[in-house]
């Protein structure tokens, strides 16, 4: 009987280590390793580690709370353009805002009763559920400046950040 439950406990301690470590160790670990360098390299170079949103100004687009991967490479081939979702770095790695790309280099934004006019024409804005009453007087874009606003326009423009990003603050566009 004493035999037996060694013989058990043997097993277990087999079958233990071939669901944690496999059955060829070494193999395990060079896996671990490739894993290990694979996530290294997609998180410092492709991707944001993942981003929560949390505040409503990006809201229906973008719910509060969830959570988004943003592409670092996304711009290599060609600049943001209008409609993307970007993250937009303030102070350090840290601190970032997801915002909407809705001015280009060079055009003029201004906001009026509510109504976006990019270079004096309405800018159709499927992505806005809500109305506003926002007022802005007219912004002339540099050449590396993109103006950006969140979605949500039903809150007040004072509880906004919205404005001018140049281009070395934009890291990336959204992807989930």
């Amino acid at each position: 009987m004493h035999m037996q439950s060694e013989q058990d406990k043997h097993g277990l301690v087999w079958w233990l280590r071939t669901i944690l470590i496999g059955r060829n160790p070494r193999r395990t670990l060079i896996r671990i390793g490739v894993l290990v360098v694979a996530a290294f390299v997609l998180f410092k170079f492709v991707l944001l580690p993942p981003v929560r949103i949390t505040g409503p100004s990006m809201s229906p687009t973008l719910r509060e709370g969830s959570i988004h991967l943003v592409s670092r490479v996304a711009y290599l081939r060609h600049p943001p353009r209008r409609g993307d979702v970007v993250s937009i770095r303030l102070a350090g790695n840290s601190i970032m805002y997801m915002k909407r790309i809705v001015g280009e280099p060079g055009e003029t934004v201004e906001f009026v009763n509510g109504r976006l006019l990019v270079n004096g024409k309405v800018l159709e804005e499927p992505y806005v559920k809500s109305p506003s009453r926002w007022n802005m007087p007219p912004e002339t874009l540099g050449p590396d400046e993109y103006f950006v606003v969140g979605d949500n326009r039903a809150m007040h423009i004072d509880d906004h950040y919205l404005g001018v990003a140049t281009r070395d603050r934009i890291v990336g566009k959204l992807l989930l």
